[in-house]
């Protein structure tokens, strides 16, 4: 028996239109890696990335299963329904399908809502007890998978040299937050589980090499310190073994320098950090009551002075937002030396707080699944146009990534002995210059009125 399982891009017609990610900006697809964990023994399990390489939709399989993000569900969709075309038994899964089932229904023969683990070894012995027939349109776990019963990624599965770095897994998942335009805790849960300590080590142990490459790990978790005690004990067990390692934390972590420090020893070089917006109405607005302001500029100095690297995101879009948003961010940016900047475009995503918000104020402007990939505007904001938060993004994306934005910020390198890594960061960022220019073609001026036709030629 051969399982396909599939990660889909965006459709053709939208892919023309973006902006290519560049290869370091490209991570192998975990919930598959998972799923393949899983997958019984005797059945051959086959990996395609659509967004490194091409469906072989003449390849023989017996079972197609599909990962669903709500900016590629178009594309998914019309992967699935080419299968089913074919005869091919089709399987969703993912945030988005588990938030709108009865949607993804209409293109699938079954549809896994949550976490795979536990529901998706069912799903194999329905369908090789009875075949297609003897699948169930819904399966659904009654609890959160335990972790510490949960086996590690397939990394075996990946093909080589297709991305910089293949060793992802989650040490914790679930975040105590509950952020009103995060989907993270509708699928994950708002409380944390965590894999136990001793199962980390070991699995670190088979999986370390001695070259650079073989030595980078990157820990996918929503927020790897999101409990301290444990983060703690992982770290200290993880120095022996002087790997590399990234993840993403809150910036409240940072009132914690035992923890920093630990996390620095234990080989963390990079923490991709929510700062969210610079705007106390903005994070009253969303419910993110842990990220105080006042603390930014020295949260980013103590995550510096332990060696660790920061990607800063934030959002544009609130109702609290005005048009001065994105100069004030940008000058923030350059300010605090972040060394790198992900700014995105608030998206109410199915099964969110903030999507039924949009849709009980009648807010929505676009009903293309294409288009919530947070660079583009689905819903009316509050205190600017739609085209003007638009042009926005892009021109606060175009600053921060100007080369004097870029050596000004890179100019805090010299903290934390960080400087060993300069070149590196320098390439990262002139890696988001390049993505940035394919972005957007025109930038907002401020003092410039903007007219609909001006913007979106």
């Amino acid at each position: 028996m051969v399982v396909e399982l599939i990660c889909p891009t965006w459709r053709k017609k939208e892919e023309k239109k973006r902006a290519k990610r560049a290869k370091v900006f490209k991570i192998p697809p975990l919930g598959l890696l998972n799923v393949a964990a899983v997958t019984p023994d005797d059945v051959k399990v086959i990996l395609t990335d659509e967004n490194v390489e091409v469906i072989d939709f003449e390849r023989k399989r017996d079972l197609v299963g599909i990962t669903v993000m709500t900016s590629a569900a178009p594309r998914a969709y019309e992967i699935a329904d080419t299968f089913r075309k074919k005869g091919v038994p089709v399987v969703l899964g993912g945030s988005h399908v588990s938030a709108l089932p009865d949607e993804a229904i209409q293109h699938a023969d079954s549809v896994v809502i949550g976490e795979a683990e536990g529901c998706w070894e069912k799903l194999i012995d329905d369908f090789k007890r009875y075949g297609k027939e003897g699948l169930k349109k819904f399966y659904k776990n009654e609890e959160k998978p335990d972790l510490s019963e949960v086996p590690f990624p397939r990394w075996d599965i990946l093909k080589e040299d297709t991305y910089i770095v293949k060793k992802v897994l989650h040490a914790t998942r679930g975040c105590p937050y509950n952020c009103s335009f995060c989907s993270v805790t509708r699928f994950f849960g708002r409380k944390i589980r965590k894999r136990p300590v001793e199962k980390i080590v070991e699995c670190i142990e088979k999986n370390v090499g001695k070259s650079l490459k073989d030595r980078f790990f990157v820990f996918l978790d929503d927020n790897i310190m999101g409990n301290r005690k444990y983060a703690k004990d992982l770290f200290k067990a993880l120095i022996p073994y002087r790997i590399i390692w990234m993840s993403q934390a809150s910036v409240n972590s940072a009132y914690d320098e035992e923890l920093l420090a630990l996390a620095a020893k234990s080989g963390c070089k990079a923490l991709f950090v929510g700062f969210e917006t610079i705007s106390p109405e903005a994070l009253k607005e969303i419910g993110k009551h842990q990220n105080k302001i006042d603390f930014y500029i020295e949260a980013i100095k103590r995550f510096h002075r332990h060696g660790i690297f920061v990607e800063g995101a934030f959002i544009f879009g609130f109702d609290a937002d005005t048009r001065e948003v994105f100069e004030e961010t940008v000058r923030f940016v350059n300010r605090a030396k972040l060394d790198g900047v992900q700014y995105t475009i608030l998206t109410p995503l199915p099964g969110t707080a903030f999507y039924e918000k949009i849709e009980r104020e009648k807010r929505f402007i676009d009903r293309n699944w294409s288009n919530y990939d947070c660079g583009h505007i689905v819903f009316k904001p509050k205190n600017m146009t739609p085209e003007e938060l638009q042009a926005g993004l892009n021109w606060a994306y175009k600053k921060t990534y100007s080369l004097p934005s870029i050596f000004k910020r890179l100019t805090g390198v010299f903290t934390g002995g960080r400087w060993k890594y300069a070149i590196p960061l320098l390439i990262f960022n002139l890696g988001y210059r390049k993505t940035c220019k394919r972005m957007a073609k025109e930038a907002w001026n401020p003092n410039k009125k903007l007219s609909h036709n001006r913007i979106f030629k």
